[in-house]
């Protein structure tokens, strides 16, 4: 993901600016395509935030992982209102960097919420992250490394 977002600047909940490249650099980048006016990225995100939280936060190892959420909220307003109330400590790409509606495009985006997970290239890993979470927890991210092509370091 680094390939296609670097050079930019990511934002977090807390408002500040993050360099992309820096930010993202060998990790499993998730792809989170919510809003919170949508009942479904309601319901999903804390699942996706306890799965963030054990992976990166909590782990004695922090897992090679970020979220990069692209909003598909209404304004900037909701979209900062919506990563205040549910979001966990992971990256956005501002409101109004045209690249949020490209890469809507890029994914064949149709329907939010939709996790896609992605290599350093943007390559799709599977574009059925938000299934596979709530299927099968935390073992899907040793999947999602294994064809991740990072340098890894990571176990457990």
């Amino acid at each position: 993901m680094v390939d296609v977002l670097g050079g930019r600047h990511l934002v977090t909940r807390d408002g500040a600016a993050v360099e992309a490249e820096a930010a993202l650099q060998n990790k499993v980048v998730a792809l989170y395509f919510a809003a919170g006016r949508c009942a479904p990225s309601r319901d999903f995100t804390p699942l996706l935030c306890d799965f963030y939280s054990e992976l990166v936060d909590e782990a004695q190892l922090p897992a090679p992982f970020e979220v990069v959420f692209v909003s598909a909220d209404g304004s900037a307003e909701e979209m900062l209102n919506f990563m205040g109330e549910l979001h966990g400590a992971w990256l956005a790409l501002p409101f109004h960097d045209p690249l949020r509606l490209e890469l809507k495009k890029m994914y064949n985006i149709t329907a939010i919420p939709r996790l896609v997970i992605v290599k350093q290239n943007g390559e799709v890993i599977t574009d059925k992250g938000r299934k596979q979470i709530r299927e099968h927890g935390l073992s899907c991210f040793r999947n999602w490394v294994e064809v991740a092509d990072i340098f890894q370091n990571f176990s457990g």
